[in-house]
């Protein structure tokens, strides 16, 4: 291991294109590591975010260290090591969206009992569990869906409320945990889809 780590030292003195294209991918694979970790630690996914915590602090360790070493020699290190930190940030959110780790909670404001009925019916039957509570708007009677879901399932959700109401007011919002109710029943039996 000690042998390994002089190797990297040895060549993160150099100047040459292989060691800015070391400082520049190690340095976003570190920061979008660390990004997922604070995201899967947020949803409550600890065991795997401890995980991810020592891939990202190894690398934080030899990329610094690639960028300490003649820092003052080659200022060029930083500025890539600075872009690098940018990019991580964008790939990291980006893979967070991508990989849809946890669950969401939509609630959907229908603009009338019609549409309601419809798109309660088709989100239905499409899997999704939901509560519906009558509501009253200042020109009509409205209806509003709860809905908890795995976070992977929401753009499916969107499009059928797009295709089946155009007028409804959608607002999502991440959540942690959830204890009882369709989801829970639905997760542990491995079939989220036909809610059997």
């Amino acid at each position: 291991m000690n042998e390994f780590l002089q190797a990297i030292e040895t060549f993160a003195q150099g100047s040459t294109i292989w060691v800015y294209l070391f400082i520049f991918f190690g340095k976003i694979l570190e920061v979008s590591f660390g990004t997922l970790r604070i995201v899967l630690i947020n949803r409550g996914e600890r065991t795997i975010g401890a995980f991810i915590a020592v891939i990202e602090i190894t690398l934080w360790l030899v990329i610094a260290s690639s960028v300490l070493t003649g820092f003052k020699d080659d200022f060029l290190k930083g500025i890539v090591y600075a872009v690098a930190f940018a990019c991580g940030n964008y790939i990291g959110s980006w893979l967070d969206e991508l990989l849809a780790f946890g669950l969401s909670s939509m609630q959907v404001v229908l603009p009338d009992l019609a549409s309601a009925k419809e798109a309660e019916a088709c989100l239905r039957a499409k899997g999704f569990g939901m509560t519906t509570v009558d509501a009253h708007g200042r020109d009509n009677d409205r209806s509003i869906l709860i809905m908890t879901m795995q976070r992977k399932r929401l753009p499916e959700a969107l499009a059928i409320l797009e295709k089946q109401c155009n007028g409804a007011v959608v607002t999502v919002t991440d959540i942690k945990t959830q204890r009882g109710g369709y989801l829970e029943r639905t997760v542990r039996s491995g079939q989220l889809r036909n809610g059997k």
